[in-house]
């Protein structure tokens, strides 16, 4: 295919962990992958690290790592979205004010239920249960088969309170507001850029990355080898693709396809 007959893309939206990045490897980006990145910037189509970490374990890991690219857009925890200025990451709003709102207002009416349900499950599995500012109930499991125990009795809460979800990564669960996902957070950066799903590449590997590998939001899918069965399944089923390689060397494998836009 000629670059001409090649999609432009406008918006790359990629997951961090286990996607473009991998802690133990000895290179944490593909080699290659930042050049191409940045590529693409030069180009004006716009890149958007979408995780669930918040900001200062972000920023200490791409601090390690040695990145030399910095994103345009950051979606943190999931849900906040903030605005790269001159090395500086600033809140965009109003949708950080809203999103904060509505999480304090939803757990404020479900404290007690949410409560009960912290005592009853630390009294019946031995996993880490704590609180941070973005979840009254975080669940951090031994293991893989526990957490698929504890994500089910979450799941049943959440069906009895339609606004409220359980986030997953790995071992690790939270609860959050339904109406806000890596997917609804790159919904509304596509709306305030004017950017369309057909303009939007989307690559991740993990549960909570569900929600942005979607056609809704982005006709480019791709899940590296790496990626959860359920997560394979779903980009497929979205017309996307599942990349023999690994996580960045994936993502940059998948990018050779297209070209920045002009």
């Amino acid at each position: 295919m000629s670059d001409s007959a090649r999609p432009a893309l406008r918006l790359i939206s990629t997951d961090f962990d286990g996607t473009i990045h991998e802690d133990f490897d000895h290179a944490p980006f593909a080699p290659g992958f930042e050049d191409r990145i940045a590529e693409f910037q030069s180009r004006g189509t716009l890149w958007a690290i979408n995780t669930g970490r918040e900001m200062a374990s972000l920023m200490e890991s791409l601090g390690r790592a040695g990145a030399r690219v910095r994103p345009d857009y950051l979606v943190l925890v999931e849900r906040e979205i903030y605005r790269n200025e001159h090395g500086h990451f600033v809140p965009v709003e109003p949708w950080n004010s809203a999103c904060t709102r509505d999480h304090a207002a939803l757990f404020l009416q479900l404290k007690s239920e949410i409560a009960f349900k912290l005592e009853d499950l630390s009294n019946r599995f031995d996993a880490s249960f704590y609180s941070d500012p973005w979840s009254p109930l975080c669940v951090i499991a031994r293991s893989n088969p526990q957490m698929d125990t504890i994500e089910s009795e979450l799941a049943d809460m959440c069906r009895a309170h339609p606004g409220l979800a359980a986030v997953r990564n790995d071992i690790y669960i939270r609860l959050s507001h339904v109406g806000y996902t890596k997917g609804t957070a790159l919904g509304e950066l596509q709306r305030l850029l004017g950017i369309t799903p057909a303009e939007t590449f989307a690559a991740g590997d993990h549960f909570n990355d569900l929600p942005m590998l979607d056609s809704r939001y982005a006709r480019h899918l791709v899940a590296p080898s790496n990626a959860m069965p359920s997560v394979r399944e779903q980009v497929l089923k979205h017309g996307g693709r599942v990349m023999p390689q690994r996580a960045g060397a994936a993502v940059l494998a998948a990018l050779a396809d297209h070209v920045p836009a002009s």
